[in-house]
């Protein structure tokens, strides 16, 4: 299926805030926009199809839309949290070879810093299960750790090789100049961090950022005439996992299905991916997905992420080489949207030198929306040069 594809990301843009104290929301909107539709070689004028998620409240979209001066044909506003940016370049993709539109814009932004939503707090929505959960003090960092104690009961996972993740990502940070986090930590600087929620201290858990990014991606005709580098969408998976009434197993991800759907289209398997983004609101939340990915057997994924697996040009699999939601930025408390960028520069040859993985064909993202310890979404790409 892949060979069929007919679409390509043509252009990608992080924005280098971390603070956003003098920028609204509509404001990071703008610039992420602006800077992706840069990078492409194209204009405003250009866009006939947009996606956002939940970055606003009541009719967000046709604030944006607005806001952008745009006219888009095809309007898309899915919402599975982190993930959702994944799926909206899936589903440009479907738009465009429908036919409905040319040059499809993503954009992300945020304030969750500067905003005071800084703790991400679990919100009383009226929703069917939350007056089932709220009276045991269901919180966004509990619902993980649950997930890290379950996976160290069954597989003997240790804090020492989830440590292993922030460790992984911090010597990636320090060659990025825009990461919040951007000095090296030892295993040993992870464990003595306060423990915010048994197992996890604070450094298991991801920064808290303003900022954004955007994506452009085009149709066939579109990326011939554009003379920047191009990357294909070579398989393309969405997949859902929920409580199932309470029988639910806490160590594994929706990425197990996710990931089979885009390896199937794909042609490929695990073993040809040597660069990965992977959501990394947690420690745990990459070991989880490093197995359901298929780069570690279940119950194997703490040995696979220890003694630096995960470094870019010492393990098998560098992944977030940006230095990911960990070290570099979380904007909007959602990270697909900067798991896709780090990706595409990977693929174009345009990260960092020293975290560059050289002669790279192949890259994959994956990221998760929602809570693991609940329901959550998971979507999932391989991406490949042109």
């Amino acid at each position: 299926m892949a060979a069929h594809r007919r679409a390509f990301i043509a252009g990608v843009f992080e924005h280098p805030t971390r603070k956003a104290v003098n920028k609204s929301l509509g404001q990071l909107h703008r610039e992420v926009a602006a800077g992706a539709l840069a990078d492409a070689g194209l204009t405003r004028a250009d866009v006939d199809g947009y996606f956002v998620a939940g970055d606003n409240t009541n009719l967000y979209p046709l604030s944006f839309i607005d806001y952008l001066g745009l006219r888009p044909k095809v309007i898309g506003a899915t919402d599975t949290g982190g993930s959702a940016y994944v799926t909206h370049v899936g589903q440009a993709i479907e738009a465009i070879e429908a036919g409905k539109c040319e040059v499809a814009l993503i954009t992300l932004a945020g304030k969750p810093r500067t905003g005071g939503a800084a703790a991400d707090p679990v919100p009383d929505w009226p929703l069917p299960d939350v007056p089932f959960e709220q009276p045991f003090g269901r919180a966004v960092i509990n619902t993980y750790a649950m997930c890290a104690a379950r996976h160290a009961y069954e597989y003997g996972t240790t804090s020492e090789q989830l440590a292993w993740v922030k460790v992984a990502f911090s010597h990636h940070a320090q060659h990025n100049p825009n990461a919040m986090l951007r000095n090296v930590v030892t295993v040993d600087e992870v464990l003595e961090s306060p423990m915010i929620a048994d197992p996890l201290h604070r450094l298991d858990c991801c920064v808290v950022s303003d900022g954004g990014g955007a994506i452009v991606v085009v149709s066939e005709a579109v990326a011939k005439a554009l003379a920047r580098p191009l990357v294909a969408v070579r398989g393309y998976g969405d997949a859902v996992k929920h409580q199932a009434g309470g029988k639910v197993d806490l160590t594994y991800t929706a990425t197990r299905w996710s990931a089979a759907v885009a390896y199937e289209e794909a042609g490929v398997t695990a073993a040809d991916i040597r660069y990965a983004s992977v959501y990394d609101s947690f420690t745990i939340t990459v070991l989880e997905q490093i197995e359901d990915l298929g780069f570690a057997e279940k119950g194997k994924g703490g040995a696979f992420v220890a003694d630096g697996g995960l470094i870019s040009g010492v393990g098998r699999l560098a992944v977030n080489t940006d230095g990911g939601g960990l070290c570099n930025n979380h904007p909007a408390n959602r990270g697909g949207m900067t798991k896709i960028i780090e990706a595409v520069r990977q693929l174009r040859g345009e990260a960092h030198p020293a975290v560059q993985v050289p002669g790279l064909e192949l890259a994959l993202v994956n990221a998760t929306g929602g809570w693991l310890g609940t329901r959550h979404a998971a979507a999932t790409m391989i991406l490949e040069t042109k």
